[in-house]
């Protein structure tokens, strides 16, 4: 279980690198804001899901 919240943990922060180089290069071509402004709200919802994750992993190294 705890290997299995690792490698989300990992991927969760992967994707917010990704969503967040995706939405500096998109606002240094100034292009569409809507699409900017798209790219960071996801930024922010994975931001809480990897949150999520490491709390939950942290619950259980506590536990046991």
């Amino acid at each position: 279980m705890t290997g299995f919240l690792q490698i989300g943990v990992l991927l969760a922060m992967a994707a917010v690198a990704g969503v967040l180089v995706m939405g500096i290069v998109s606002m240094a071509r100034g292009k569409d804001a809507r699409k900017q402004n798209k790219l960071m709200q996801l930024r922010v919802l994975l931001q809480a899901v990897a949150l999520l994750l490491l709390f939950i992993l942290s619950l259980i190294a506590v536990g046991s």
